[in-house]
């Protein structure tokens, strides 16, 4: 199957015969096609898939072909990059905190739009805050339900991990029509909108994620749609980030900004926060 241009192709693959019936499964539920996966060959890349969505004993995990390109993307909530945040990253105190309006005496609900592999949304139900994480794209949100699962099962052996998995909510959902058919009782404290940043045009590697995704998923095209909805849609305020160089998204000035080294929080604030 063809995804995001035609130069870019991707198969389900499982490593070992026992993972072929949930490769099958996954592979029908999201239209791909299937394949056994041979760590020791070596695929012709004018052949081959780009990408392998592989099932093996570690969990999901997508692949590049040549396998030289980058390492396996996967979802990793109990330990690694996401893990660390959590424990060590600063409490309160992080920028993505202070953006929502996080504090000792308010705690927000938070609507992601754009969750991806779930990143930030994950270090805001550690800080307390419950979040609803929507994902469009069926590979993301695949990879994104299987790091979920993984960590439901290592949180029995950590009360924080299991404390943070709790409070958030997954969804493979298209976010317009989401916010589309919001009523005005489920509208959220605090909309977070986090669009797939653009393409660097230097030459310098970009994360292997940001790699991926941008081949796979594409640019968010229609994220400047969003914000107007997600404006109207927020009872406290939006959060939109971006690159720190980059131009405010559809142009619209937000109240103000919180700025870091390499990304921004744009922050709309539509009404005083609860005390």
């Amino acid at each position: 199957m063809c995804l995001n241009n035609a130069m870019t192709s991707i198969k389900v693959s499982y490593s070992q015969s026992e993972f072929q019936n949930a490769a099958e499964k996954l592979a029908t539920e999201i239209g791909l096609d299937i394949d056994a996966l041979d760590p020791s060959q070596q695929y012709n890349i004018n052949s081959s898939p780009d990408y392998h969505l592989n099932i093996g004993s570690e969990g999901l995990s997508l692949l590049p072909l040549p396998r030289s390109m980058h390492g396996p993307i996967m979802c990793q909530f109990e330990h690694g990059a996401n893990s660390h945040r959590r424990k060590y990253g600063g409490g309160n105190g992080q920028a993505i905190a202070k953006a929502v309006g996080l504090s000792g005496k308010f705690s927000p609900n938070v609507l992601d739009l754009t969750a991806g592999l779930g990143g930030d949304s994950f270090v805001l139900a550690g800080l307390g805050c419950r979040v609803k994480l929507l994902e469009r794209n069926a590979i993301v949100h695949s990879l994104l339900r299987d790091g979920f699962l993984r960590a439901q099962h290592a949180a029995q052996y950590d009360s924080g991990l299991a404390d943070a998995i709790s409070r958030m909510q997954l969804h493979h959902t298209d976010a317009q029509r989401f916010l589309m058919e919001l009523t005005p009782d489920k509208y959220e404290d605090v909309i977070y909108l986090d669009p797939m940043f653009p393409e660097r045009k230097k030459r310098a590697k970009v994360k292997k994620e940001m790699q991926a995704f941008h081949q796979i998923v594409g640019a968010d095209q229609d994220a400047t749609d969003l914000l107007p909805l997600a404006l109207e849609r927020a009872r406290y305020r939006v959060v939109v980030k971006r690159p720190a160089k980059a131009a405010f998204l559809g142009g619209r000035q937000p109240s103000y900004s919180l700025e870091g080294k390499s990304t921004r929080f744009d922050i709309f604030a539509l009404r005083k926060l609860p005390v």
